[in-house]
């Protein structure tokens, strides 16, 4: 993106920030988490205490020489990090980094037994698993009833609120699951989102998916019924190649999902089927390009993935993260446009996304206003709030 003074871009050098708690504190509990979670070997013991030391006390160090992403790692700006401060570096990039080399602590990339053994499976299921699943599924019966405009509505906002589960918060905050229980809509452009999706249409969707678990299965409900009427003709489901940010979502996160629904009964086990036929059609594919963890904005894609987001009808962003790399991880003015931070994107774009971290663009003046006049800064962090921003060209 292009050079901004006025919006810098974030670091996580500032004691007492948010990016600075997340390296600080947020990372060692997850490594604590993953370590107790598997019966990994004394191998694995000391890649994690020694990556816990790094991130924490030491600096950026180099992949290891047989890593297979090592060249791509440098297109990315690996050479210019190495050697500095995981606080002095772009947070973005820390925490994407952090992520790439836990996998390596583990042995996902080795070629031992533990290679590509999911290290936060274990919490994925446990939410995938919950009674608080089961209790959403059922809900879906009391949809099939409704006009499809209010189905669609239910759904969308299903697939936008499922995203204040993260498992990234829960690892490391006490008492993660105790945030206000009335969420507030700070943006809402789901008019402009229906306009572009509209009943009858040839449209082409493009979903790139944030978390695992409970939030991939209400969008996952979402792409099934924008299939079955006709709002979508074909879908596309991003998710990541591997194992990221605890909770986002691979391909093996969208067939547990896919189990999960169809284990369901009444309208959740319906909407199974009409994802497993459009699979097996070609309708619905699922996408996982390494692009999708770079620890870069999505400025910076390459060509093949603009040229797939240039052919969509409409690609809808979901989550904190994609956020950030939609819109540039920098801390914008809050009432800068959305427009204006997304004018780079090849085609018809939305942000389907809960708050939690510090970058925000789009609100109005008197938003702006009235949220830090009630929490100071927490709205953007806390995953209380929400948005639904379209770039409608």
């Amino acid at each position: 993106m292009p050079d901004t003074p006025f919006a810098p871009v974030i670091l996580g050098n500032e004691p007492g920030s948010f990016p600075h708690s997340v390296l600080a504190e947020r990372h060692p509990a997850i490594i604590r988490q993953v370590r107790d979670a598997f019966p990994y070997g004394p191998g694995q013991h000391r890649a994690l205490d020694d990556l816990l030391k790094s991130c924490t006390q030491g600096t950026v160090e180099p992949l290891p020489d047989d890593a297979p992403d090592r060249d791509r790692w440098r297109e990315w700006g690996l050479p210019g990090c190495s050697g500095r401060s995981w606080y002095d570096v772009p947070w973005l990039w820390s925490e994407s980094y952090f992520y790439r080399r836990l996998l390596d602590a583990v042995g996902w990339f080795g070629t031992g037994a533990w290679q590509g053994i999911d290290p936060f499976r274990p919490f994925k299921r446990a939410e995938l698993d919950a009674q608080e699943t089961d209790e959403e599924l059922a809900a879906l019966d009391a949809l099939p009833g409704l006009p499809e405009e209010e189905r669609a509505q239910a759904l969308l906002h299903g697939s936008l609120w499922g995203n204040r589960a993260d498992l990234g918060f829960r690892l490391s905050a006490e008492g993660a699951e105790a945030r206000e229980p009335a969420p507030s809509l700070v943006a809402d452009d789901s008019a402009a989102l229906w306009a572009l999706l509209p009943p009858g249409g040839t449209a082409t969707l493009v979903l790139v998916a944030d978390n695992a678990g409970r939030e991939l299965v209400p969008d996952l409900l979402l792409i099934a019924h924008l299939l079955a009427e006709g709002r979508a003709a074909r879908a596309v489901l991003h998710v990541k190649p591997y194992p990221y940010y605890v909770s986002d979502a691979t391909t093996a996160d969208v067939v547990d999902a896919l189990h999960r629904l169809r284990a369901a009964s009444g309208a959740a086990a319906e909407y199974a089927r009409v994802l497993w036929s459009a699979m097996a059609d070609g309708r619905l594919t699922v996408r996982a390009h390494p692009f999708s963890c770079a620890p870069l904005p999505y400025a910076e894609m390459p060509d093949d993935l603009r040229a797939e987001f240039a052919a969509a009808t409409l690609t809808v962003f979901k989550g904190d993260l994609n956020y950030r790399r939609l819109v540039g991880d920098r801390l914008w003015p809050p009432t800068t446009p959305f427009r204006e931070t997304t004018a780079y994107f090849p085609g018809p774009v939305a942000a389907l996304r809960t708050l939690k971290s510090e970058v925000i663009t789009g609100l109005s003046a008197a938003t702006e206003s009235a949220l830090v006049a009630a929490e100071a800064r927490r709205w953007r962090t806390s995953g209380t709030h929400a948005l639904i921003q379209v770039d409608a060209r």
